[in-house]
């Protein structure tokens, strides 16, 4: 039997694989940092915010990218009826989200505008990143609106991340950003579990998360539905002290048509989820009542609950 000669046998020691990821990664994030070697600009958010990125990379990184791209005109085709409206009518039909194309007769090689409204730009500028590198920093404020963009844009290592991330980062720190960002991104799907865990976190720890400064960040609906939840585990005065700490925000930052508008108008939004009758009755009258924010009625009923509770003779058993 013939011995197999030494040039058909693989050598280890012939090779060897060097890798630079981290390299590449600075090198990319560098690349996407400088606007004239970039050939798209989106322009993000209400404030319409230009964040630049490569076509290339885009495409090659995410099917959603690629398909917008292969809709502009190639030169050999650029005479053929494409209409602009033709273009918009797929974007709208098409499940991915709806980019608002510029220029669309421009050829492939010039430079695109592209406007995101979807997105605030501090997550798309995450999401660019990450595109370009591979790595992006999740943080709390952020999260739930890259978790939806990751989706959105087909990107679904990415979307594994945020979700298994959000399982360690609610806390008594990060529940109120998480609340607050949850009002832009209502419309998707992954919204809704962040929120309903979130809240769960809030029911157990009422008196903390009511306590926070960041409270006052939340939207009034938000606070509405917090201190309307039975399973609210919270005194009735943080309860109180909450509203209170939030309708001063509100307050305090009126605008010029607002000025007529007086704190206990903002508070009297709140005062139906409150039971004042659970409040000791020194609080009432000493931390409460002084405050002239709380109508009367309101005070006087809790009161003779009280009263009337504490006159009430507990029944006793019968003895033989």
């Amino acid at each position: 039997m013939p011995e197999a000669s030494g040039s058909d046998v693989a050598d280890e020691s012939d090779y060897s694989i060097f890798e630079n990821k981290s390299g590449l990664a600075e090198d990319m994030k560098f690349l996407a940092s400088m606007p004239e070697l970039c050939d798209v600009t989106f322009l993000v958010g209400n404030t319409k915010e230009p964040i630049c990125a490569v076509k290339a990379v885009l495409a090659a990184r995410s099917r959603v990218f690629q398909k917008l791209f292969d809709q502009a005109p190639s030169p050999q085709r650029k005479k053929e009826p494409m209409k602009e409206n033709k273009f918009r009518t797929f974007l709208k039909r098409s499940s991915e989200p709806l980019l608002n194309l510029q220029n669309v007769a421009q050829q492939p090689n010039q430079h695109h505008t592209l406007i995101i409204d979807e997105f605030e730009p501090d997550v798309f500028r995450q999401l660019i990143e990450y595109i370009h590198t591979g790595c992006v920093t999740l943080q709390p404020r952020t999260l739930l609106g890259l978790m939806n963009a990751a989706d959105l844009y087909g990107l679904e290592q990415l979307r594994k991340a945020c979700t298994g991330f959000v399982q360690c980062c609610i806390t008594v720190d990060t529940v109120c950003a998480l609340l607050a960002s949850a009002e832009r991104y209502i419309q998707y799907k992954g919204t809704k579990s962040l929120v309903q865990k979130v809240l769960e976190f809030v029911n157990e720890h009422g008196n903390e998360v009511l306590s926070l400064g960041s409270f006052t960040l939340l939207p009034e609906h938000v606070v509405r539905l917090i201190l309307a939840r039975e399973e609210l585990q919270a005194d009735e005065f943080t309860k109180f002290q909450a509203a209170l700490m939030w309708s001063k925000k509100y307050w305090d930052s009126r605008d010029d048509q607002n000025q007529s508008l007086e704190l206990k108008d903002v508070i009297g939004n709140f005062l139906q989820f409150i039971q004042f009758h659970k409040i000791p009755t020194s609080v009432l009258m000493k931390e409460i009542y002084p405050l002239r924010l709380v109508p009367g009625e309101i005070i006087m009923t809790a009161l003779a609950y009280q009263t009337q509770a504490a006159s009430t003779p507990e029944s006793s058993p019968l003895t033989e």
